[in-house]
C-alpha cells in the first residue's frame, strides 16, 4: 500500500483538455449571467437572496462539471480503445448525465504496448498474447498481481519465495 505522502495527484485530472476548461468557464459565467442580470428583469417576484445564491451557484457548477466530463471522456476513450466520437455524442444527447454514468459502466480497461513486441494488451494482462513476455509480476499458484517484493500473494496466501524466477520476477531481470 502506498503511503499518503507518496500519493499524487490523480493522473486523469490531467485528461481534461484546455478547450473543455475554457468552455466549463465560458457556461458557468453564462449562468451566472443569467441568474443575476436576466432572470430579475423577466420577473416581478425575484425569489430571496439564498435561494437565487443556491440556485445561481448550483446550475452554473452542473453546467461546468458537464463540459468538463464531455472533455474527459473525449481524452479517456481513446486510451481505452473507444470510439471518442460516439461516447461525446452520448454525452450530449443523454440528458442528465446519463450519457456520461453509461461511459463510465461501460468503460474498457487501459490499453498499453507491450514492451518487446509493442502489441497492444490490456492492462490487467500478465503476459503478452503475442510474445509472452510477462507484463506484471503475478503468483505463480493462482496468477493474481503481485508486487515484485511481497513475499506472499494476497490472494491465495502463496510463499512467493518458491517461485521460480521467470513467473515471478521476470520483470526485474
Amino acid at each position: 500500500m502506498e503511503h499518503p505522502q507518496d500519493i499524487k495527484v490523480n493522473e486523469d485530472a490531467r485528461l481534461i483538455p484546455l478547450w473543455s476548461i475554457i468552455a466549463a468557464v465560458i457556461a458557468f459565467t453564462l449562468i451566472e449571467y443569467y441568474f443575476w442580470v436576466v432572470l430579475p428583469e423577466e420577473h416581478r417576484h425575484i425569489p430571496p437572496l439564498g435561494l437565487r445564491i443556491y440556485l445561481n451557484l448550483s446550475w452554473g457548477l452542473m453546467a461546468a462539471l458537464y463540459f468538463l466530463l464531455i472533455g474527459y471522456v473525449s481524452k479517456d476513450a481513446p486510451r481505452r480503445a473507444m470510439s471518442a466520437r460516439l461516447w461525446i455524442i452520448l454525452c450530449f444527447v443523454m440528458p442528465g448525465g446519463i450519457g456520461a454514468v453509461m461511459y463510465f459502466l461501460l468503460r474498457q480497461p487501459l490499453i498499453s504496448r507491450c514492451p518487446s513486441c509493442s502489441t497492444h494488451v490490456e492492462g490487467s494482462f500478465h503476459f503478452c498474447p503475442q510474445c509472452d513476455y510477462q507484463l506484471r509480476a503475478s503468483c505463480g499458484q493462482c496468477f493474481a498481481s503481485v508486487h515484485v517484493t511481497d513475499l506472499y500473494c494476497t490472494r491465495c496466501g502463496h510463499d512467493l519465495a518458491n517461485d521460480q524466477m521467470p513467473q515471478r520476477l521476470r520483470l526485474l531481470s
